[in-house]
């Protein structure tokens, strides 16, 4: 799988921000085919950094309803990765 591919966006709240402040972690939303090792390399390679570890969650979609008919937002899968000490990655760069 393509490293471009495998990561979509980043995955940020107030959450995450905290997690990133405290135990120097990111989130991220990724390919929902893609694996721990997949995403260990891909964020090594975009944003030359150590990855420490990789943990991975699949969000399943909210049902929503308009008017009478009722409808499913996709499942998507977001990664929490630990960056090694003294790394960091800063998704809002000037």
């Amino acid at each position: 799988m393509n490293i471009y591919s495998v990561i979509k966006k980043p995955h940020v709240t107030e959450k995450t921000s905290l997690g990133s402040d405290t135990n120097n972690t990111v989130a991220v939303v990724v390919d929902r085919a893609a694996n721990k090792i997949e995403i260990k390399q891909a964020i090594e390679n975009l944003f030359k950094v150590k990855v420490a570890g990789v943990r991975t969650v699949t969000v399943a979609g909210k049902v929503k309803r308009s008017g009478k008919t009722f409808g499913k937002r996709s499942n998507w899968k977001k990664a929490y990765v630990t960056l090694q000490e003294g790394q960091s990655i800063d998704f809002f760069e000037v």
